[in-house]
């Protein structure tokens, strides 16, 4: 057996596919919370209270950098199934992980 190539795009490929795998984690608690506003408004707001909690705050973190991975992860497989292979493909995935991060930042500071 053969091991994969450890480079910079087989590292963005395995981002974008562990990072859909999140999110479809992430999903059926997002249905969850949703299921709490057809019940009434006293259970919805008692969850948005728990909301408040740093460590919540930290995990929305979390999931705005999967999803600003995940949406970068596939504009590069569009690029690349898309246009002529180019070197600096390398650079773009390196700059698309810089973004995911400072996204992810970004979003911290504005609710913290």
């Amino acid at each position: 057996m053969t091991k994969p190539h450890r480079k910079p795009l087989w590292y963005a490929a395995m981002a974008h596919r562990l990072s859909g795998l999140a999110l479809s984690a992430f999903l059926p608690l997002h249905f969850l919370v949703l299921g709490l506003a057809i019940e009434g408004e006293a259970e919805l707001d008692g969850f948005l209270k728990w909301t408040d909690s740093p460590l919540v705050k930290f995990a929305e973190m979390g999931l705005v950098f999967l999803l600003t991975v995940h949406l970068l992860g596939g504009l590069r497989l569009l690029v690349l199934e898309n246009f002529a292979w180019r070197d600096s493909q390398k650079t773009i995935a390196t700059f698309a992980a810089g973004a995911s991060v400072l996204a992810a930042f970004a979003f911290l500071f504005q609710v913290v």
